[in-house]
């Protein structure tokens, strides 16, 4: 099924050279924004990592990893991330990291089962960061707070750009509002999530969106969590307003992340009690990890959107169907 979407009389704002220098530029322009913003170092980040560990994020419970055998390593199996949202807590422990400061990294993944359109594809890379907090920072108001300086860092790279590149003109809202996956669902009940937060950023231009992974009044989550990273009560999705596509667009997912309590409520009520036992969930329910924060935003994500581009297959090479190739072809859209 082609789920290709070409807006009327689109043509790709750059070509070529110029593509690659504003790609470049956005991706050297934000991550030290970001660093600045949270007080984040650069640390490197595994490809891949064992199976056996519980480290790998499984998403909404059915994607597959991609797996592979190790014979140099016997027993070892291992699977391309799909996210580093554990591996960073660990880390943080690991390298000594205190309340206050925290890593960022590139993170490259494969999700094999992702359904392809405009704005997803199999290869997914993001800035991932993960900080340490005090416990008095599991609030609200302190994710919000947070929330606005990673909006005012994406702010800022958007301007830069635009004077670094002249010719593009995608202007980005600052002002963030808030509301819960309840709120939204209360305002719109006769939509789908997704078309909720269009609907909603048609007037609000930048809007984070709270509590995703619950259970709302209807009986289902506005959207798949899993339940061993984010505590689902302190967590959400920035979301932009993309005037090329007209619809709502998910920059970033992040949150406060489970302490011992609400990682034993959410394995109760996703059954996922097995979990327990892997080495990363025991260290966690034992209390031996440091509470943190963190998220990912994804890195073609922030280029489509501030160069103004219909499809992430202009900003990042991947595989695509052929209907898509032939539909980007005809209509002058230029995949990497």
């Amino acid at each position: 099924m082609n789920n290709c979407y070409i807006p009327q009389g689109y043509r790709t704002p750059l070509y070529g050279y110029d593509m690659q220098r504003a790609i470049e530029f956005v991706k050297s322009s934000f991550q030290e924004n970001l660093k600045f913003a949270l007080n984040l170092r650069r640390v490197s980040a595994p490809l891949f990592v064992d199976r056996d560990t519980g480290l790998n994020d499984n998403l909404n419970g059915v994607e597959r990893p991609v797996a592979f055998d190790i014979p140099a390593v016997e027993g070892a199996t291992g699977e391309v991330v799909h996210s580093l949202a554990k591996w960073k807590r660990l880390a943080l422990k690991r390298y000594g990291f205190y309340p206050g400061n925290g890593l960022y990294t590139d993170m490259n993944a494969i999700r094999r089962d992702e359904s392809l359109d405009n704005i997803h594809s199999v290869y997914v890379d993001q800035w991932d960061w993960e900080k340490v907090i005090n416990r008095d920072e599991r609030t609200t108001d302190h994710l919000k707070y947070t929330v606005r300086s990673i909006v005012g860092a994406v702010c800022d790279t958007c301007d830069a750009l635009r004077r670094a590149f002249p010719q593009l003109n995608v202007k980005l809202e600052r002002d963030v509002t808030f509301l819960t996956t309840q709120e939204l669902e209360d305002l719109y009940p006769d939509l789908t999530p997704s078309q909720r937060e269009t609907e909603f950023l048609k007037t609000h231009k930048t809007v984070f969106l709270m509590q995703i992974g619950k259970k709302l009044r209807s009986g289902t989550p506005h959207d798949g969590r899993a339940p061993d990273y984010d505590d689902w009560e302190l967590n959400g999705d920035i979301l932009m307003w993309n005037d090329v596509l007209g619809r709502a667009f998910e920059i970033s997912s992040m949150g406060i992340r489970v302490d011992e309590e609400s990682l034993d409520r959410q394995l109760r009520l996703s059954g996922c009690e097995d979990r327990r036992a892997l080495p990363f969930h025991k260290l966690l329910l034992e209390g031996q990890l440091p509470l943190t924060m963190g998220g990912g935003i994804g890195q073609s994500r922030l280029c489509m959107l501030m160069i103004g581009c219909c499809h992430i297959g202009e900003v990042q090479v991947s595989l695509w169907d052929k209907e898509t190739m032939d539909a980007c072809a005809a209509a002058g859209v230029h995949l990497l």
